[in-house]
């Protein structure tokens, strides 16, 4: 018997909190629910929420420790992560991210028969909003 799993959290390593938190808080919608017990923006972890979809972003540098500019080694891994978010409309947030000046490249239908939308974060993470094409 396999084991009862009800749901799932990415975890993200982000280099600037203010900056990711503006991305997914004002341009897609997230709200927070909880940080590390500081403020937001200046926390080093924090859980968001969007409807059933639950994120943590954590700081990949606290305090002092942090360069003055991302590790160019550490954002290329992040091009092996993908989130892949359900969308029902992926033309109308297509239209709704470009409107919001973020760099999104025209939905395609895949060969499996999804029509995805990809973008990017700041962080470099790819976020695909796909649903069944019609």
């Amino acid at each position: 018997m396999a084991i009862e799993i009800d749901g799932m959290t990415p975890l993200l390593q982000v280099f600037d909190m203010p900056t990711s938190l503006k991305f997914y808080c004002e341009v897609l919608g997230f709200e927070i629910v909880t940080t590390d017990g500081r403020p937001a923006p200046n926390c080093d972890w924090i859980l968001l929420r969007l409807r059933d979809t639950a994120l943590m972003l954590n700081t990949a540098y606290e305090g002092p420790r942090r360069p003055p500019s991302p590790e160019p080694r550490r954002v290329a891994a992040h091009e092996d992560t993908c989130l892949y978010f359900g969308c029902p409309d992926v033309d109308a947030a297509y239209q709704y991210l470009s409107g919001m000046g973020v760099k999104a490249q025209k939905p395609k239908v895949a060969a499996y028969g999804m029509k995805q939308l990809y973008v990017t974060d700041p962080d470099g993470y790819a976020l695909c909003f796909q649903w069944k094409a019609a």
